[in-house]
């Protein structure tokens, strides 16, 4: 799977993601850093990712209005080891078809 990782995401978070075999593009290394998110949500749409963000704010609102591939709202927790074992544990869980087009929370 391929994940669109949102610039608030723990960079601490990627090396366990490519451990277990899922390709990682980092919004940064695409997009610059004023990118509004309606235009990361639209570009990671376009390009048929799962995006990755902390910010619940912005993107569940997005999320309800338009096709998307998939959104996963990382919930801060005390450590980054907390939210990696989240986020991992979803992805395993749910599968590229669980993920697909939802809205889901790690």
């Amino acid at each position: 799977m391929t994940l669109f990782l949102d610039n608030d995401v723990p960079e601490s978070i990627v090396p366990s993601l490519l451990h277990l075999g899922h390709e990682v593009i980092r919004v940064r290394d695409v997009m610059p850093a004023d990118t509004p998110d309606d235009k990361v949500f639209t570009e990671a749409a376009r390009r048929q990712l799962v995006l990755v963000t902390c910010n619940r704010d912005d993107f569940i609102p997005l999320a309800s209005l338009q096709v998307h591939s998939g959104l996963i709202v990382l919930v801060r927790r005390r450590n980054r080891i907390g939210e990696a074992a989240a986020l991992i544990r979803l992805i395993e869980l749910a599968g590229d078809e669980g993920l697909a087009g939802n809205i889901n929370f790690a």
